[in-house]
């Protein structure tokens, strides 16, 4: 992103946003989401607080889908040929970002886009999200509003009238805007949206199921967590054969998926033989094959995974710029990638491949920069240290060019976390040193 003096739209006064012009999906595959979720070309004027969206041309580029959007704001008031000349050269670069053979031709037929609402349908689209979905989705932000704004007896008869909406995907919008609210720090809103969900779990159909659900889930890990360490193959078929039905059957395949090998459908194949009812030798028989299409499914994820992260790192060690590449493609990197990287490593080692070792190793340095812990959090693990409260008052004030706005919204962020944990000593001198860090903020502010 390039940093733009602009005037705010509200008072006039000038203000500086980050303004990001060509979203190419191909350089940096982060980016689709940061637009779909309104976090490209947001400024915040320091002046008035006004927060809005940049006017700004907008190129958006998705090789994988063959997509190529412009957007041209048309309160800028510029004449077509104007517009061209200022997209142009955006398009010309996102072509050039592409290597000869990929250079197809949807690039010399750009879709204007009359607004950015449209180009987010566009994109959604070719996902395979429809309009209608859209619509879906915006009925169920409706409904949250009003239940956010309702008293709790007005979200019973609310509950009582629209039971039908609150369905899977309401519940799952539920959980995610909660997550959302106590990520960014927005106490308020993760608080309010917990009692809304507590509330109504008990209340609607889907709600209802969701807990019996849970409480099945439960029964099953704590099955399993009885025997802990001791779980043989015997133990754990005998838990199996008794569980009382799917829900449990399908966590148990999850968590001990290891244990279920050769050696224990061999144990089970030899309880269907010794099995004397028919009654009792049918249920084993319709047992096993559940079993084996459950491990079937979960090791197809599981080499779907892998062969994922394998494509992902041949890419990566392809790439002209290791490091940059890796850096793209942060957001995919998983347990799945570390595994298949290690045994990269290991082979490369083995037959001594010095070129790939080393493109090796400049992955591992921008993993290793990536999850190192930011300088931020060093600072408030010291001030946390503190003895007193006199002591980290001090600590703040020998610190405080380091407070800045992106240690308050980290210092928010983890205070969340701490009120959520249940460590009442913990929680307390965060609590201390938010407060003191935020009286520092605010007189460098003023």
């Amino acid at each position: 992103m390039a940093k733009t003096r602009i005037n705010c739209p509200n008072c006039r006064q000038p203000a500086v946003a980050e303004i990001d012009q060509l979203l190419d999906v191909g350089q940096d595959p982060s980016i689709k989401q940061r637009f779909l979720s309104g976090a490209i070309n947001v400024m915040t004027c320091q002046t008035c607080g006004y927060q809005g969206m940049v006017a700004t041309p907008v190129v958006y580029h998705d090789p994988s889908k063959e997509l190529l959007l412009t957007f041209f704001p048309p309160e800028l008031g510029l004449s077509v040929n104007e517009q061209e000349r200022t997209i142009g050269p955006m398009i010309t670069k996102a072509t050039s970002n592409l290597p000869q053979e990929k250079r197809k031709a949807y690039l010399l037929r750009p879709q204007t886009m009359l607004t950015i609402q449209g180009m987010i349908e566009r994109i959604l689209e070719a996902d395979g999200i429809t309009k209608e979905m859209i619509h879906a989705q915006q009925q169920r932000m409706n409904l949250l509003q009003r239940l956010m704004n309702s008293p709790d007896e007005k979200i019973d008869e609310i509950a009582k009238t629209d039971d039908a909406q609150f369905d899977r995907d309401f519940y799952n919008l539920l959980n995610r805007l909660i997550e959302t609210s106590m990520v960014s720090g927005d106490q308020n809103s993760a608080r309010r949206l917990s009692e809304i969900q507590k509330k109504l779990l008990p209340i609607t159909t889907f709600g209802r199921e969701i807990q019996a659900q849970s409480k099945e889930v439960e029964s099953a890990i704590q099955q399993l967590q009885k025997i802990g360490k001791d779980l043989t193959r015997e133990k754990l078929l005998e838990v199996v054969t008794n569980a009382p039905n799917d829900t449990q059957l399908s966590v148990m395949v999850s968590m001990a998926r290891q244990g279920m090998d050769y050696s224990f459908f061999q144990l089970l194949s030899e309880k269907i033989d010794q099995a004397k009812e028919d009654t009792e030798k049918s249920r084993l028989v319709e047992l096993r094959g559940k079993l084996l299409e459950m491990t079937r499914m979960i090791d197809q994820q599981i080499e779907s995974n892998m062969q994922r992260a394998r494509t992902l790192l041949n890419t990566l060690l392809q790439a002209s710029n290791v490091k940059e590449a890796t850096i793209q493609n942060l957001p995919a990197v998983d347990d799945y990638f570390i595994q298949i990287y290690n045994e990269a490593k290991q082979l490369a080692s083995k037959n001594a491949d010095l070129d790939r070792i080393a493109r090796l190793k400049q992955i591992e340095e921008v993993l290793e920069q990536a999850s190192a812990p930011p300088p931020e959090l060093n600072l408030v693990e010291e001030l946390l240290d503190a003895p007193d409260e006199a002591s980290m008052k001090k600590l703040i004030e020998a610190h405080k060019a380091e407070i800045t706005p992106e240690f308050m919204e980290m210092l928010t962020s983890l205070l969340s976390h701490t009120q959520s944990s249940g460590d009442v000593e913990l929680n307390t001198r965060m609590h201390l040193l938010y407060g003191l860090a935020l009286e520092v903020s605010m007189r460098a502010n003023i």
